[in-house]
């Protein structure tokens, strides 16, 4: 017997209307996170970090540690520019180090020639045994006169501090990532999740905590929020609310301002805190007792990171500039906001990072540079020229991701430099451990 008509066309109306309503849910999930929009959000992001990191995973490349090489070529390590001055001292590099099951990070230590005196062996999987050694990244990093450091990772669940052979003295485990900072005072300053952390140097002990949600954008009444909080950028609308998105700050860098150093900025005090927030382009100092922003500037800079007080007042940042193909080492006096420029890359010197990075300014006027999404540390002068330059190759096309490179003066070290199984040093300087 035939269908009426009448029949099929009210059929093929409820499953118009069933897509419709399929489809305005689907839209709707979509922006408020309802089922199944952050499952399938989240199978969508593990298959891609699956095609991209599946070499890293299964032990057959250590992919999510490499980045695209400035030149290529397989003759590339440490170069010094002719009849150029390093400044003296030693130069600390992060790296990844010797691969197998628990792959181990390394932090070298370089003279000024160039040539290794130390290499620091982290292995991750002494810290942490939640996280797989292959997928976390040695980022912080902060040295000790008696020949100890402090280290952080991204994406891992640990801050220790460790001895010259890498062995664990202290460990606390928590999302703890990107700069660790001396104050001067027996503590260091470090992120933990979106909380500025002070430890005990000596301990790790937790002695006090600077929450952005909780104690910086509340202070003042609650004025604040409209300095820390850009819609599209850190909200989104849910129904008659706002919500934070995912790492709506993307917390970088915090560095306390030293007594040593405070007579330079009147307008802050000792133990001010100097953070940046990626996210929104934003350096700020705050009252780490009252979260009360004492000073703060939008840009210009670009996903910036690393903020820096300086001794003549002024505050220097490093300017990612993403997307521009061009960093900058900015510099920025709170005193009136006035801006100039210290090193921008060229011709001669090219310089690029869209992501990571940190700088140095050296006595002398010299600045360190890490490049870190080429795997690339370099030295140059007040003039921007090149003094030396070192990347740390895996092939003929992709170096080792650098995190961070700190120089440290020849007189740093209280017993002489750290010692633990002397190995020869390569006297070209090109080892890329």
């Amino acid at each position: 017997m035939k269908t009426p008509l009448s029949d099929r066309l009210a059929a093929a109306a409820f499953l118009m209307s069933i897509v419709v309503l399929s489809v305005v849910y689907g839209g709707v999930a979509a922006v408020r996170g309802w089922f199944p929009a952050p499952q399938i959000e989240l199978a969508h992001d593990t298959a891609v970090d699956l095609a991209l990191f599946w070499r890293n995973d299964l032990g057959l490349a250590p992919t999510r540690h490499l980045v695209p090489a400035p030149d290529g070529g397989p003759d590339r390590g440490y170069s010094r520019a002719p009849e150029a001055e390093p400044t003296p001292g030693f130069v600390l590099v992060t790296s990844l180090g010797d691969g197998g099951e628990a792959p181990s990070h390394v932090v070298q230590m370089f003279d000024s020639a160039g040539r290794e005196v130390h290499r620091w062996p982290i292995r991750y999987d002494r810290f942490d045994d939640e996280m797989s050694p292959r997928n976390v990244v040695l980022h912080g990093m902060e040295v000790f006169e008696d020949g100890s450091l402090a280290v952080t990772f991204d994406v891992g669940n640990a801050i220790a501090r460790i001895d010259p052979c890498g062995t664990p003295i202290w460990v606390v485990n928590g999302n703890f990532h990107h700069s660790i900072e001396r104050d001067g005072e027996g503590a260091l300053v470090t992120w933990r999740d979106e909380t500025i952390v002070h430890l005990d140097e000596d301990t790790g002990e937790p002695l006090s905590a600077l929450d952005i949600r909780r104690d910086i954008i509340p202070a003042d009444s609650g004025e604040q929020r409209g300095y820390l909080e850009l819609r599209a950028v850190t909200l989104e609308e849910v129904g008659d609310r706002m919500e934070y998105v995912e790492d709506p700050f993307h917390p970088n860098d915090a560095e306390p301002l030293s007594a040593e150093m405070a007579e330079a900025f009147p307008m802050f005090a000792p133990g001010d805190i100097l953070f940046s927030l990626r996210e929104i382009n934003l350096i700020a100092v705050a009252d780490p007792e009252t979260g009360r922003l004492k000073w703060w500037r939008h840009g210009p800079w670009i996903r910036q990171h690393d903020p820096d007080f300086q001794p003549d007042g002024t505050i220097t940042v490093y300017d990612n500039g993403t997307a521009t193909g061009r960093s900058l080492i900015r510099r920025i006096d709170p005193v009136d906001d006035s801006l100039s420029v210290v090193f921008e890359g060229g011709d001669e010197v090219p310089f690029y990072s869209w992501r990571r990075g940190k700088h140095q300014v050296l006595p002398g006027g010299n600045i360190l540079l890490t490049e870190s999404e080429r795997g690339r540390v370099l030295e140059v002068d007040a003039e921007g020229r090149l003094v030396w330059e070192r990347e740390v190759p895996w092939d003929d096309d992709r170096n080792l991701v650098v995190t961070e490179a700190r120089h440290v003066p020849e007189t740093f070290f209280d017993d002489g430099l750290p010692d633990c199984a002397p190995r020869d040093a390569d006297p070209s300087g090109s080892d890329a451990g």
